[in-house]
């Protein structure tokens, strides 16, 4: 019996000390002294408490070693270990104070080796919270954005690899959202508002795996918007037959091209070298990741291309197919708006609108106007005109009565009698 208690102790203590040993993770930019300095046993200390994840001791620590020794030589590494601990931490209120501590940390030292590393946690922090295509696209706008910031101020950063492959992911996903929402105007008959969305998409996300199909669908939406856009549709389904030569909408698109006498292109060699290496290099979706996938918020990345240079420059506006655009000088518009510039004298010069300055209602020596029925004629010229006092309609009176201002408008009898019987109760007679 004792026995039996002594060997379920041991393998209790060796659990936890796997355990233990497990949940410990080494910290990645320690520094290489066996200085025995206060603040370098104080960095020590921190950086052990992280590695345990006791972050807020952690914090704790490197913030006494900051304001304790202003001038320490470690006090770059240890604000960026507290940026390393919310990291760490994770969830999404230490993942936004993380992204805080960093970006502080590359404004103030922006000349370190760690200020590149720094940007790309900022990139894989939003990163790893992007939900599906069909879901919120705020952070893989962010992640998108944070990636290229990295590769256009760190262009020479040992981490350039591994960002423009977390671009390309992120670039995947966000073309894969337009995809799916050009795919449902499509099939609702909403050809327009399908070809604005393939178009910026085929022009932005080139490396997208679904290219071909995108421009299959951009072309097709062109040919069903009529003969104007004739032109637009045979240049997608040439570029799909260039640029996508291994597409399963390649011989469609040949095909579509012969119908409008167009003629077809090679296929271009870079292009197909890199979609073959795409081939051999692409990771399988396996049975477990199709059956439990739909109950994951991440989104599948497996399909995004691992070679060539993700763009770097953000999408600008996407004008609708149909409305007009600047050209590129002039200033002039699409044809389908007529517009003629004014260079003389125009009607509104010449002729301008009476209503801008009517006439000012009662103003001395203008006279009323006349035809209309019941009104008063105009006085002949150089005769004086003399204003008759209000008086009643005569009784019986018929016929059309011209509607007359509210100074004019006769009272009623019975008003006027119940006046003159209030002023003689409140005069009385001499």
């Amino acid at each position: 019996m004792r026995g039996n208690l002594i060997k379920t102790v041991a393998v209790v203590l060796a659990v936890l000390a796997l355990a233990g040993c497990v949940r410990r993770k080494k910290y990645e930019n320690p520094i290489q002294t066996t200085s025995q300095q206060p603040d370098k046993v104080l960095f020590d200390r921190a950086i052990g408490d992280i590695e345990r994840s006791r972050f807020e001791v952690a914090r704790l620590t490197l913030q006494t070693l900051i304001n304790t020794y202003p001038d320490s030589e470690y006090l770059a590494k240890a604000k960026l270990a507290i940026a390393d601990s919310w990291y760490r931490q994770g969830g999404s209120n230490g993942l936004a104070q993380a992204e805080a501590e960093y970006k502080d940390f590359i404004t103030f030292f922006p000349g370190m080796e760690e200020a590149a590393e720094s940007q790309k946690k900022v990139c894989l922090i939003h990163f790893q919270q992007m939900e599906k295509a069909d879901r919120d696209q705020q952070h893989a706008l962010k992640a998108e954005a944070e990636c290229r910031q990295f590769l256009v101020q760190f262009p020479n950063s040992k981490f350039v690899a591994e960002v423009e492959q977390t671009l390309r992911e992120i670039q995947e996903v966000r073309a894969e959202g337009e995809f799916r929402v050009g795919l449902q105007y499509s099939k609702k008959g909403s050809y327009r508002a399908a070809s604005t969305r393939l178009s910026a998409l085929t022009e932005q996300y080139p490396l997208y795996s679904k290219g071909g199909d995108a421009l299959w669908l951009l072309g097709d939406a062109y040919s069903k918007m009529g003969k104007n856009f004739e032109e637009k549709s045979a240049k997608a389904f040439t570029r799909l037959v260039r640029e996508y030569p291994l597409s399963a909408r390649m011989n469609d698109a040949k095909d579509r091209l012969s119908d409008m006498n167009r003629p077809i292109p090679d296929p271009d060699e870079a292009a197909l070298a890199r979609m073959r290496y795409e081939e051999e290099n692409r990771e399988k979706i396996g049975i477990r990741s199709q059956a439990f996938g739909i109950f994951s918020k991440r989104p599948s990345v497996k399909t995004a291309a691992k070679s060539g240079k993700p763009p770097l420059v953000a999408a600008g506006p996407v004008i609708p197919e149909g409305m007009p655009t600047p050209a590129a000088a002039g200033g002039a518009v699409s044809a389908e708006v007529g517009a003629q510039t004014i260079t003389g004298p125009s009607a509104l010069d010449t002729q301008p609108d009476a209503r801008a300055k009517p006439p000012a209602a009662g103003s001395a020596g203008t006279a009323p106007a006349t035809g209309s029925a019941g009104t008063t004629p105009a006085a002949p010229a150089g005769t004086e005109t003399v204003t008759p006092p209000a008086q009643s309609a005569p009784a019986g009176a018929t016929g059309a009565t011209a509607t007359s201002s509210p100074a004019q408008t006769a009272p009623d009898e019975s008003t006027s009698k119940r006046k003159k019987k209030r002023f003689l109760k409140i005069i009385p007679r001499p």
